[in-house]
């Protein structure tokens, strides 16, 4: 047990540093163009934050426990819109501005994410259901990227370029690696513990994958980059709940149980549908609105240990 435990902190470990390694490069690599901070957030940084889910998740299925890696997708997406932000807010000791043009373009964002509950609804994701979450995920992406060319940040020269794109790949190997072990020793533990590995999945290694997009948002708000955080975090939950599982099925359909679905699954959606509510009031996230989301994930912990136990 204690060799299992080991490995799997050692493997979080990688996995978090080897995600926080490649968002920084990405950043780095985003700067060579001319896209708005926003949009770097949101799809560049947010498409490498991805990377932890989607190794996971696909060495999960691989492992024969596809349910494992819904379970940590939607887990980690309900970490990073309630205790990502709040711990956020609260770092910054202010309040989280919120650009017009996040709520214009994102108004039917949690309407998205009913997009695999719905889907999933009868315990299984097929090929054809994979496909039809990763093109809905790739639209959204597309019509984000259009809109949001505006020359706000200048360009970089070749040769960071290049050593950014080396240390990306670095980065991903080191993710790859831990993700393997993350899920093998994960598994290994909650036979030992007697607990659901789904639980485990969906709890710590959800809350772990967050780490990516907690650091980058933390160094964000220091710069006052408030439109950069919360368009990395915004789009990595999009695309955990669309392409990753999409990804998922098309790789091999699978089954699991519809509680994942009928739970967590509604907790992530709600929790997106308060978000946005408290982002309407004042385009301003406070630190009131904070605690609250802190005390949103915290009943989600409570039902899920419920649930499962």
């Amino acid at each position: 047990m204690i060799n299992n435990l080991f490995i799997f902190i050692v493997a979080l470990f990688m996995v978090i540093k080897g995600a926080t390694l490649a968002t920084k490069y990405a950043a780095l690599l985003a700067e060579g163009y001319r896209l708005s901070k926003y949009t770097v957030g949101f799809i560049i940084v947010a498409v490498i934050s991805i990377l932890p889910e989607t190794f996971i998740s696909i060495n999960a299925a691989l492992e024969g426990i596809p349910s494992f890696g819904l379970g940590m997708l939607f887990g980690s997406n309900i970490a990073d819109l309630t205790l990502v932000f709040a711990v956020i807010i609260i770092f910054a000791g202010r309040g989280l501005k919120v650009e017009s043009k996040i709520l214009k373009n994102h108004a039917v964002y949690p309407f998205i994410l009913l997009l695999p509950l719905v889907l999933g609804f009868d315990g299984r994701y097929s090929r054809l259901e994979g496909i039809a979450l990763i093109i809905a995920g790739a639209v959204f992406y597309y019509v984000a990227l259009k809109n949001g060319i505006d020359g706000t940040i200048p360009l970089n020269n070749g040769g960071g370029r290049y050593r950014s794109f080396l240390m990306l790949l670095f980065s991903m190997a080191i993710l790859l690696a831990g993700a393997h072990f993350t899920v093998t020793s994960a598994t290994s533990l909650a036979n030992y513990f007697g607990v659901s590995p789904i639980l485990i999945g969906m709890l710590i290694v959800g809350l772990g994958t967050t780490m990516p997009e907690l650091f980058f948002s933390l160094k964000s708000v220091k710069k006052r980059d408030d439109s950069l955080a919360v368009g990395d975090i915004l789009g990595t939950v999009l695309a955990d709940a669309t392409i990753v599982v999409g990804i998922l099925a098309l790789i091999s359909p699978f089954s699991f149980p519809q509680k994942i679905i009928y739970i967590t699954g509604m907790f992530m959606v709600t929790a997106s549908f308060v978000l946005f509510r408290f982002m309407r009031s004042g385009r301003i996230l406070s630190r009131k609105e904070a605690y609250m989301l802190v005390a949103f994930w915290l009943v989600f912990v409570l039902v899920e240990f419920i649930v499962n136990k």
